[in-house]
């Protein structure tokens, strides 16, 4: 049978979605890239923010349309969507056959076996599970760079998340696993690991009874074929010196970390259910530059949440002046039935919170087009993604400095024929918005946190 997949979302619904396919095709699937051609298609949803469950509503709703007019026999709904709305779906899209909650996927092929009696059928087990996957995921995001969940759901319970309600707790995977993993993923030409999870910096606090990121770093960087590993999501106040340090030592790790600061009110922050002051994130983030000069901060906002003052607005935005950082994205707020958040009062307008963070992102373009025009002359190894097909000779790549699907990328002159994964050094050249301009160079690269 032909199988077509959707994965919406987040990175970390994108390895589930690997792991199921990797399942389906062990066991003589075939996958489809044509949704016309589909006897089953599966939707891995997401509703972490109110736009991504429309999304996921909306293309239920498209996908179920080829019953009538392709071959489609099937319709299978997994992950954060099917999970908090289970009844609704089932009453509401008749066109659905079967539903997956998100502790539940790795069970895709018994509900495969059962979808073609003309019953519905539904999976929802323990949100305290962590599924179990014997297959070898198929990777779908590029055979050079990819991500590895290490762990699932999140303890934090931040008053605006629904997160933990459709993901459970925080649940660590094994550190053998995950090496094992990194291995198989190395043997099939990946060079770089993006580590993900609701939470990275927690990791191991479960399993081993204390945070133990820079053990698992550790081992992973002892995997030959890997050349690089970047770290997405650390809470701040969960950064540890031992953490700092292995990241100094370990010429694998990218000098580049994601930290999901929120805001810098310190009243906004305390309603938000946040665990740092707008004094600890200073502090935090003076100790990651001193300790490592050369590292790249990303970090997300969250404007326009309920009761945010016009004052706490602007504090934000002077925080974001001062901080300077690298990378930087802003939601506005999205009010989340049966989340702490929903019930506050005043809930800001759209149109306040639509202006708020487009000033913030305003600021933002400057901070980092100012920074790249002084990066021009630098030298830093780059990962080959592509060739420009209408440019001769030129092609995309990435230095340290910009993570997969967010951030920018660097354009590379090239008279030598290049491969995506190729790692190689460049001079830069020139800033084109978030973007650099560079040329290929002979000579090891000497800038750079890798």
């Amino acid at each position: 049978m032909n199988i077509y997949f959707i994965s919406l979302g987040c990175d970390k619904n994108l390895v589930d979605s690997e792991n199921m396919l990797g399942i389906l095709h062990e066991n003589g699937y075939q996958i489809t890239n044509e949704e016309q051609e589909a006897d089953i298609i599966i939707i891995n949803t997401c509703c972490f923010i109110h736009d991504a469950k429309q999304e996921s509503i909306n293309t239920i709703l498209e996908m179920a349309e080829y019953k009538k007019s392709g071959s489609l026999k099937a319709l299978i709904v997994t992950g954060c969507l099917a999970e908090r709305y289970k009844e609704e779906i089932l009453n509401e899209i008749p066109e659905v056959d079967a539903l997956l909650g998100t502790s539940s996927f790795s069970e895709i092929l018994k509900v495969m076996e059962k979808i073609t009696d003309g019953n519905k059928h539904t999976c929802f087990e323990s949100l305290d599970k962590l599924p179990k996957i014997n297959s070898k995921r198929m990777i779908t995001s590029g055979t050079y760079s990819t991500y590895l969940k290490i762990a699932e759901g999140c303890d934090k319970h931040c008053t605006y998340c629904i997160i933990p309600q459709v993901r459970g707790n925080y649940r660590s995977v094994e550190m053998e696993e995950l090496i094992s993993e990194a291995k198989y993923l190395a043997s099939e030409g990946v060079k770089e690991l993006i580590l993900v999870a609701q939470e990275t910096t927690l990791y191991g606090k479960d399993l081993y009874g204390e945070k133990s990121l820079s053990k698992l770093l550790t081992g992973l960087c002892k995997v030959e074929g890997i050349e690089w590993i970047r770290i997405l999501y650390c809470y701040p106040e969960e950064i540890t010196d031992e953490l700092i340090e292995t990241m100094k030592n370990e010429p694998k790790i990218c000098r580049y970390l994601d930290i999901p600061i929120q805001h810098a009110s310190d009243r906004i922050l305390k309603l938000m259910g946040r665990r740092t002051s707008k004094e600890d994130l200073i502090q935090i983030i003076s100790k990651l530059r001193k300790n490592l000069p050369d590292i790249v901060l990303r970090t997300t906002l969250i404007t326009g949440f309920p009761t945010e003052t016009e004052e706490e607005h602007k504090e934000l935005v002077e925080f974001v002046k001062d901080m300077q950082f690298e990378r930087l994205g802003v939601f506005t707020y999205s009010k989340e039935d049966q989340t702490p958040a929903a019930k506050l009062k005043p809930q800001i307008t759209a149109k306040v919170k639509k202006q708020r963070q487009k000033e913030i992102m305003k600021l933002q373009q400057s901070i980092v087009f100012n920074r790249s025009s002084k990066l021009i002359d630098n030298h830093y190894k780059v990962l080959i993604e592509g060739k420009i097909a209408e440019e001769e000779n030129v092609y995309i790549g990435r230095t340290y400095m910009d993570a997969p699907q967010v951030d920018g990328f660097l354009f590379l002159n090239s008279q030598m024929e290049l491969m995506s994964g190729d790692l190689v050094n460049a001079k830069v050249t020139g800033a084109k918005g978030y973007d650099l301009v560079g040329d290929l160079i002979i000579e090891d690269a000497t800038n750079g946190g890798c």
